[in-house]
């Protein structure tokens, strides 16, 4: 079996692949992230995730590398960062509230000496409850959710200010969707289980 690389600095995504139980790497891939003019959230994720799979690869071109990317909108217009404050979250909740948010999750395998590459991206749709500004603010103290685009962690307390989650893979909001994963995987030659 081929040496697997997660190109990833994410401690989520990482997290996520350890599900796997397969043994892997992490390389912090060298890519800029910036948004292309005229470029789609769902256009920028895809083409960042495959970026960052071939930065990795190009380097380890023996190794299956995965690379991933999230981008998310509100009602499908407005781009959702990471908040990187509480004063943002704060903002980016009370925008969310009784609204939708669409994420976008880019996921690339790529496995440079076997010739194969592949990319997709997955979206899940996230409808908020209508949220008061306590609410808001007692989320956030008990899980300050700065590093998480949307401002709320759907594998932890912010489960609670979510209304609906519309998509094929749960993991996927989280940052790596792992049931497309584990479909790359077996084609690139890495059977999970």
């Amino acid at each position: 079996m081929p040496p697997l690389i997660l190109a990833s600095t994410s401690r989520y995504r990482k997290e996520l692949l350890e599900r796997l139980g397969v043994a892997f790497t992490v390389t912090a891939p060298a890519v800029d992230e910036a948004t292309l003019r005229g470029e789609t959230p769902s256009d920028t994720a895809h083409r960042l995730a495959r970026l960052k799979a071939l930065a990795v690869a190009n380097q380890h071109r023996q190794a299956v590398v995965i690379g991933s990317d999230q981008t998310a909108t509100l009602d499908g217009v407005t781009v959702i960062g990471k908040p990187g404050s509480h004063a943002r979250a704060v903002e980016q909740l009370r925008a969310a509230s009784g609204r939708a948010l669409v994420f976008h999750t880019g996921l690339s395998v790529v496995h440079l000496e076997a010739g194969f590459e592949h990319t997709l991206v997955v979206d899940t749709h996230v409808r908020f409850r209508t949220l008061s500004d306590a609410q808001i603010e007692r989320y956030l103290q008990r899980e300050p959710a700065y590093d998480c685009a949307g401002s709320a962690k759907s594998e932890g307390l912010g489960i609670s200010l979510l209304q609906a989650i519309e998509g094929t893979d749960p993991t996927a909001l989280v940052g790596l969707p792992l049931i497309a994963l584990t479909g790359l995987l077996a084609e690139a030659g890495i059977e999970i289980p």
